[in-house]
């Protein structure tokens, strides 16, 4: 019998006018984007924690402080290339993806493909295992009002 686990991820960046928005390792244009010590995306970071979590090796802040500068603008597709290895040396290997955008504007879908494209080649794995979707907060609370994005992101791993 396969050893399997299953991890959760969430994150929540404020949003900034002026400011560049990574989503999925997409550059989107938008007024605004998420701000951070990285380069914010969400989405990405929310897909480490999960799979971090299933592995249990804690979360993405114990692994990439946002007091260390090493990690300051980085591309969170680096981060996530870490993330992996860190999987590999415990013998893990990823199963599949699935990731919850919920933001009001941009809309995301016209760059899923290149979002799945990216996070396939950052992971070493097929575009087939990766599920990336969005929804608004229908205008409520602070994703409503455009002052934040949130992502959650579950994973399955399996023991090689």
């Amino acid at each position: 019998m396969a050893k399997i686990r299953v991890g959760f991820g969430f994150d929540v960046h404020q949003l900034r006018d002026q400011h560049p928005f990574v989503l999925g390792g997409v550059k989107l244009d938008h007024h605004s984007g998420a701000y951070g010590h990285s380069d914010a995306d969400v989405m990405l970071h929310a897909i480490c924690d999960a799979l971090l979590g299933a592995a249990n090796l804690r979360d993405i802040g114990y692994h990439f402080s946002n007091k260390d500068d090493r990690w300051k603008g980085i591309s969170s597709l680096v981060l996530l290339q870490h993330v992996i290895k860190l999987l590999a040396e415990k013998g893990w290997a990823i199963g599949n993806i699935d990731a919850m955008v919920c933001l009001e504007a941009p809309k995301i879908n016209p760059h899923i493909p290149a979002m799945q494209k990216n996070i396939a080649q950052a992971a070493g794995i097929s575009e087939e295992d990766i599920s990336i979707k969005a929804t608004t907060n229908e205008q409520l609370g602070f994703i409503g009002r455009e002052e934040g994005v949130v992502a959650y992101a579950v994973c399955l791993i399996e023991k090689i």
